[in-house]
């Protein structure tokens, strides 16, 4: 069925209209593959990194995609795309860059000193104007409790009960583990609808649910082909490791599964390691049969976490890291080996959306029985 058949369909109370997703902040897409596994239609993409841009436009085509600063953006425009796509449900997604709330920031500026604090309430602009049936936002634990008066946190509750959504909102800081993620990452998920009380996916993975046992790594990247440090697969897409020196290739060799820096020879130690019970992850492998730590902008990086291959003496691939955040195998990325690597990390997990959108696609049939 066209768009416009299918549009002609819900006008007049046929098919269950399609839900139509604005992503915010999109980066590279992990948020809207999600979404569209999910059974959504990506119609919107905004973001100011370009080689997220090229990677949002090639695996999301038919979106129309904005590269500009969020502040510099009229809400009317928006308001226009949004006005074309109804009647289906809209739903924005804006998952801000959060470095300013993360425990690895250990540097934290005043809020007016830090061009990213506002963005939540910049993206809360856009909803008051737009009024979508529904809100997602993903975020670092933290963000609700950086100063004392919960700001830019509170104002965008606030902001969000004066629009018309549900109050409170479903918030919590989740494990993704629950949603099938291989990665020891716990993220603020928020969800607000205007379509009465809403609450947050239930979990899928883990005790006391279908799949009892946790994703893990070797179930994600167990069958991708083996490679060295410095190579790139001729077949798998984005299957690229970063080089490794002569003296780090000596410390991974050294380094057992799930190990790192401690099991080391004294000769191959760096002088902070040996002063500190610190730095455990750093210069670590990860395990075959347990979820992986959480990805970062660095996770290709030996030397920057416990990014370790579990058996093989290199980093993750930019391809292992994409499965570790569950994108499909069809995603393909742009840039250069960095910046690849920099999108990965910033991503929102894809099997975290999924299960939102399964979730919202749910509360909206409910919320609305006259559709089939």
């Amino acid at each position: 069925m066209n768009q416009d058949i299918e549009s002609k369909t819900d006008r007049i109370g046929g098919l269950r209209p399609r839900v139509k997703v604005f992503d915010f902040f999109s980066g590279c897409g992990g948020a809207s593959q999600g979404f569209q596994d999910a059974g959504m239609d990506i119609v919107f993409g905004l973001d100011f990194a370009a080689d997220a841009r090229q990677s949002f436009m090639r695996n999301f085509p038919s979106a129309e995609f904005v590269f500009e600063d969020i502040r510099k953006v009229d809400e009317n425009d928006v308001q226009s795309l949004v006005e074309r796509q109804r009647p289906s449900p809209i739903l924005f997604c804006g998952c801000a860059p959060c470095q300013p709330f993360t425990k690895q920031n250990t540097f934290r500026p005043a809020h007016d000193e830090d061009d990213r604090v506002p963005l939540l309430t910049e993206f809360l602009r856009f909803i008051e104007r737009c009024k979508p049936d529904i809100v997602f936002v993903e975020n670092v634990p933290g963000i609700q409790n950086v100063a004392a008066n919960s700001e830019p946190f509170g104002g965008f509750l606030r902001g969000l009960k004066e629009a018309g959504f549900c109050d409170p909102p479903a918030c919590a800081s989740v494990s993704l583990r629950r949603y099938g993620v291989p990665q020891r990452r716990r993220r603020l998920l928020l969800l607000a609808s205007r379509h009465g009380e809403i609450d947050l996916p239930p979990k899928s993975h883990g005790p006391g649910t279908a799949s009892p046992a946790y994703t893990t790594v070797r179930d994600c990247i167990g069958d991708l082909p083996e490679i060295k440090a410095s190579e790139t697969d001729l077949v798998v897409p984005n299957h690229q490791a970063a080089g490794l020196s002569p003296l780090n290739l000596q410390r991974i060799r050294a380094t057992p599964e799930g190990g790192g820096n401690r099991d080391w020879p004294e000769h191959l130690r760096l002088p902070c390691h040996r002063k500190s019970e610190g730095y455990s992850d750093v210069y670590g492998r990860m395990f075959w049969d347990k979820p992986a730590s959480g990805l970062t902008t660095r996770c290709i990086s030996y030397s920057n976490g416990r990014f370790g291959h579990p058996s093989q003496n290199r980093a993750i691939s930019v391809r292992e890291a994409v499965c570790l955040q569950t994108f499909p195998m069809e995603f393909r990325f742009s840039g250069s080996l960095n910046s690849m690597a920099r999108q990965i990390g910033n991503a929102v997990p894809v099997r975290v959306t999924s299960a939102v959108g399964r979730h919202v696609a749910k509360h909206l049939a409910e919320a609305n029985p006259g559709r089939r």
